[in-house]
C-alpha cells in the first residue's frame, strides 16, 4: 500500500490527497488505514450525533462513509491535478444496523475500468477481521472528467 505525505489520515498511517479539503469526511472522523490506486480501507467510530430517531445509525452516515471510500478508491492517492473522478451513480443496500460507539470499516475496490468509466465495490462492516459483520454493500459507477481550474 502507498502512503501519501499529505498530512491527512491517521497520525502514523497513510493519507489521501482528496481529504485535504474534504470537510465532510473530516467531520465524520474518517481514518485512512490503507491506500493504493483503485483500493482504500478507511474506518470511523460512530458518534451519538450520527444516530437516527430509532437509535441506530442514520443511513445517510453509512452512505457518506462508503461514498468517501469510493471517492478515494477512484482518485489517485497523490492526486494528478488534471482530472477528477466522480460518481455517475451508486446503489447501496443496508444489511445490519449499527449503534453509537461501534467502529466501522469500509473496503473500496476497483472492479472494472473502461476508458473514463469505472465500477467500484465498497463493503462496510463492523467487528474485527476474524469475524466481521457486513453493515452495507455499496456499488459505485464513476466517470473521470477534466478538473476545472479557477480563473
Amino acid at each position: 500500500m502507498t502512503a501519501v505525505d499529505s498530512g491527512v489520515g491517521s497520525e502514523a498511517g497513510p493519507a489521501h490527497a482528496i481529504l485535504l479539503n474534504d470537510r465532510a469526511s473530516k467531520w465524520l472522523g474518517i481514518e485512512v488505514l490503507e491506500v493504493a490506486d483503485g483500493h482504500v480501507v478507511i474506518a470511523m467510530t460512530l458518534r451519538e450525533e450520527m444516530m437516527n430517531g430509532f437509535g441506530s445509525t442514520h443511513g445517510g452516515m453509512i452512505f457518506a462513509f462508503a461514498d468517501s471510500a469510493f471517492a478515494m478508491a477512484c482518485n489517485p492517492p497523490g492526486g494528478d491535478g488534471d482530472s477528477v473522478t466522480v460518481a455517475s451513480g451508486v446503489d447501496i443496500n443496508f444489511l445490519t444496523p449499527t449503534h453509537t460507539g461501534q467502529r466501522i470499516t469500509a473496503v473500496a475496490t476497483l472492479r472494472q475500468q473502461q476508458g473514463r468509466s469505472g465500477l467500484y465495490d465498497v463493503q462496510v462492516f463492523t467487528g474485527d477481521a476474524d469475524s466481521p459483520t457486513v453493515v452495507a454493500e455499496f456499488r459505485g459507477r464513476s466517470r473521470t472528467i477534466p478538473k476545472k481550474h479557477p480563473h
